[in-house]
């Protein structure tokens, strides 16, 4: 039987148990032994990060090939038009190529969990939130998708991944699962 382990990843955490200072990293709150992260997120982005002791199941979590969805809580500075919507819903040119298409969606502010530090905000320009889902995993994917809409990212919070979700976990805690 695999264990795998939900995390939700501090902001300015690395998604990895050794580092030098002045980083953070997952030592720091997990005491679990013989886990490794399925997948990473960036220092800036938190939220859902899924360990396993299971390189085989890791490995289908975590590579684009199996097309597991990952959805993210976004920030993005500026009042989201439905064209950008449009654009992510239907793949975002960006210099490594086209991406797959995504489910984009304007929400509400959601009630979440204050940031330490907070987001910058600037007095005369809105923000907006979506939840947007990606079934590939490239370095800073979300973030340049965004920027290359015209709505630069201003924090990121990934709430699931497959059938995982974050649930009521806040920033630092963890649940063990058997799968």
């Amino acid at each position: 039987m695999s264990q795998i382990l939900l995390f939700n990843k501090p902001f300015a955490v690395l998604s990895q148990f050794t580092s030098e200072p002045p980083h953070r990293v997952l030592a720091e709150y997990i005491n679990h032994s013989g886990f490794y992260p399925a997948g990473r997120l960036d220092k800036d982005s938190e939220g859902l990060l899924i360990l396993t002791d299971d390189g085989k199941l890791q490995q289908k979590i975590s590579n684009p090939k199996y097309g597991k969805f990952k959805t993210y809580l976004v920030q993005v500075e500026g009042q989201l038009t439905e064209r950008a919507l449009e654009a992510l819903r239907h793949g975002v040119a960006l210099k490594d190529g086209p991406t797959r298409p995504a489910k984009a969606n304007l929400i509400d502010k959601p009630q979440i969990w204050n940031r330490d530090p907070p987001i910058r905000e600037r007095k005369l320009i809105p923000t907006s939130w979506l939840e947007l889902s990606i079934s590939e995993g490239r370095n800073r994917q979300v973030r340049r998708m965004t920027a290359a809409t015209g709505f630069p990212t201003l924090r990121l919070i990934r709430t699931k991944i497959d059938e995982w979700g974050l649930g009521e976990l806040q920033p630092g805690e963890s649940k063990l699962l058997e799968v």
